[in-house]
Formats: structure tokens, C-alpha cells, sequence
């Protein structure tokens, strides 16, 4: 079966197909498929933005569709990120760089570096509709402590609980058995091998 997954992120393109590589399916991309990454997300929660999304595209590629939200919370920033952590700070259009310059900035003087990340999983098709929901716990660190991976700027500062590296200094294998996103698409893999 040929798949889309719904994202214009080259890294989240990159590790979801590399998670549901065993599913036997061929994945395409949007660029592949000429189809424009626009879609303004709105919704009350990472499952019903990530279905919409996959609804969303489904519509314009008549195939079946992945799609993820995910975010951050950050407990010293309270609110501030969470469903809107793209748009947050220097915003979605600025360069992986300088959304992180900004974002470290401001955790420069906060003690408390607690952090949560959140993924939610949808897969939409003429057989159904799916969305699971992972999260991992972890800390920003004090500084840059990895190369940052197209598109995923804050796996150089997230580390998962119970490790002493950050998610980008992570194998690949390592960092999908513990991530938001590994976990969440892990549960998505089982739904798939059964379609």
C-alpha cells in the first residue's frame, strides 16, 4: 500500500518513515506527490489537530494519510508552548537556528528545567480512522549539546529522563524506543501491519 505522510519537515519525514519501515508499505512525501504544505492547524488537542491534518491531506492525495502533532511543555514557561510550540518564540519561519537561539534565551535564568514531549499519531483511510498519543518526560539542558537535525531543533537541548544525552546524540534506534514520536508511531506501526 502507498502511504502519505503528511508533513513538509524533512526530518519528521525521515524518522516517522524510519519507524514504520517494517510495516511493508512504501511511504511518500508531500513534495514528492507536488502537493503544497499548507494547512492551518487548529484544534484543541495534538489528536484532533493530527487527524485533521491527515483528513486533510487524505482529501488531496486520495491516499491513505499519516499525520503528527506534537509539541512541548515547558514547566517553568507554563503555557507558552504546548500546541502553538512551532509558532511560539521566533516563530515557524524562522530557521531551526534562530527558533532555538530564542527559545534558549529565554530558559537562560530558569532553574526549574522540567519538559515534557507530547505526539499524537493519526492515520486516516476508507477503512477508519486512528490517532494515538505518547509523551516523554525529560530536561532542557543548559546549552547546545548536539548538532541540530533539520527540523527537530529541540532534540539538541531535550533530554529524556534517565539518560544523559540529548535526543539528537541518540541512535536513531535508541531515541525511537524512548521518544514521544518513537512511542506514538511505534502504536501506529501495529495498526498498520494489520492494514
Amino acid at each position: 500500500m502507498k502511504i502519505l505522510i503528511a508533513t513538509g519537515n524533512p526530518g519528521k519525514f525521515k524518522e516517522i518513515s524510519g519507524i514504520l519501515s517494517e510495516s511493508g508499505h512504501e511511504f511518500v512525501s508531500l513534495s514528492e506527490l507536488g502537493i503544497e504544505v499548507d494547512f492551518e492547524e487548529i484544534g484543541e488537542s495534538f489528536e484532533e489537530i493530527a487527524l485533521a491534518k491527515a483528513s486533510h491531506f487524505a482529501g488531496l492525495s486520495g491516499l491513505p494519510t499519516i499525520a503528527d502533532d506534537s509539541g512541548i511543555f515547558i514547566t517553568a514557561l507554563a503555557d507558552e508552548l504546548g500546541l502553538k510550540t512551532r509558532r511560539w518564540g521566533a516563530g515557524e519561519n524562522a530557521s531551526d537556528a534562530e527558533w532555538l537561539d530564542v527559545f534558549m534565551n529565554r530558559m537562560k535564568d530558569e532553574k526549574d528545567r522540567s519538559a515534557k514531549f507530547v505526539c499524537a499519531a493519526a492515520f486516516v483511510s476508507e477503512d477508519g480512522n486512528f490517532v494515538h498519543i505518547e509523551h516523554t518526560e525529560g530536561l532542557i539542558s543548559m546549552k547546545v549539546e548536539a548538532e541540530i537535525k533539520a527540523g527537530l531543533p529541540l532534540s539538541s537541548v531535550f533530554k529524556p529522563v534517565a539518560y544523559d544525552k540529548v535526543y539528537s546524540a541518540l541512535s536513531d534506534e535508541e531515541k525511537n524506543k524512548i521518544s514521544h514520536r518513537g512511542k506514538a508511531f511505534k502504536k501506529l506501526l501495529k495498526t498498520l501491519k494489520n492494514a
